[in-house]
């Protein structure tokens, strides 16, 4: 990326991968998405849609979540995808870091508390947007 991260932050909040996903990427698979509207993935999800994009839910349970539907796996959704959202624990994270690289993903962002530096340096290598340990919503507030 060719913006650096805010001074203080780590390299995984680079600036450039933030704006490219949130002023040019408009199809967001959010992994771990259900209906259950207690869920932070939920509010999130609602938030991106309210914000012009489509949200996927990705979720092995497959259920239709803020009128859109659920696909099992990233590898089952039938149309490009441009951003995976991870709401998985840190330790889970990475395998849908790599399939986002595999299905063609513009960007990966791993949500807030989850941080996998080892998929970080692998999808960045493959040419990838990635950040990390960070949120839409946060993100958003902080460019006003």
């Amino acid at each position: 990326m060719t913006s650096p991260a805010a001074p203080g932050t780590p390299d995984w909040q680079d600036l450039a991968a933030v704006a490219l996903m949130l002023d040019e990427c408009t199809t967001w698979a959010v992994v771990g998405l259900t209906a259950n509207t207690d869920r932070t993935a939920y509010s999130i999800a609602s938030l991106l849609q309210e914000r012009g994009k489509r949200v996927v839910p990705i979720n092995p349970g497959a259920v239709t979540v803020l009128g859109e539907t659920g696909y099992a796996s990233l590898a089952d959704v039938p149309f490009p995808v441009e951003v995976v959202d991870v709401f998985r624990r840190s330790e889970a994270a990475g395998e849908f870091a790599d399939q986002a690289v595999a299905i063609g993903a513009r960007g990966v962002w791993f949500q807030l508390g989850v941080v996998d530096e080892a998929a970080f340096e692998r999808t960045r290598a493959a040419g990838v947007a990635m950040v990390m340990d960070t949120c839409p919503a946060i993100e958003w507030r902080r460019r006003g």
